[in-house]
């Protein structure tokens, strides 16, 4: 039972935190563990095995992009461009700010193991999930099935243009922002007007 206290997993993450942060996407177990001031045994004992660690990790990392990005898809009354600037900026920030621990969740963990890179898929469908069932509660997709597709669509292209953005730091964040925002207002748009304004402009 002491194997599973709260507490002591929580700072095993701690020091799993640090030492990729320090030492990057490759770092050893015998690294964690040692940083933790425990043996590999032990640090696995916490978790079950090395899969539980990742697990774990990604529960951590994940939920915290997630509720951060939460309050921005709730805020009703604001622009969606403002919107989806906040939500994007946030998405970014977070990320860049944790480059490495990204790097060791999305790339090393989810390659080493196929049931890892299943825990991250459904944790980031999750977020697509809730995003879509915004879009057609506040009436921006009316469509439920079309509202559950873009935000899907919105999650997956943010996702992997800050993937893409991480390995080219000269481009300019603000840059990157407005081009994703761009594709989801030109998204958008067409779906809310009347059929016969958009027919209209053709």
């Amino acid at each position: 039972m002491s194997g599973r206290d709260p507490d002591r997993r929580r700072a095993l993450l701690d020091a799993a935190d640090r030492v990729i942060m320090k030492e990057g996407p490759e770092v050893s177990m015998a690294a964690i563990a040692a940083e933790a001031g425990v043996t590999k045994p032990i640090l696995y004992r916490h978790f079950g095995d090395k899969r539980g660690l990742y697990q774990a990790l990604a529960d951590r990392h994940v939920g915290t992009v997630i509720g951060r990005l939460r309050p921005e898809f709730g805020r009703t009354g604001a622009d969606l461009r403002g919107r989806a600037t906040a939500a994007i900026g946030v998405y970014l920030d977070l990320v860049s700010a944790n480059l490495n621990l990204y790097r060791f969740l999305l790339h090393r963990a989810s390659a080493e193991d196929t049931r890892v890179r299943s825990h991250m898929t459904s944790l980031v469908r999750g977020l697509g999930e809730e995003l879509g069932a915004v879009l057609a509660a506040e009436r921006v997709v009316p469509d439920p099935v079309r509202a559950q597709v873009l935000g899907h669509a919105f999650v997956g292209m943010v996702q992997a243009t800050g993937d893409w953005w991480l390995e080219h730091p000269e481009v300019e964040r603000a840059q990157v922002v407005e081009g994703l925002v761009d594709v989801i207002a030109a998204t958008i748009v067409p779906v809310t007007m009347p059929r016969k304004a958009v027919r209209a402009d053709r």
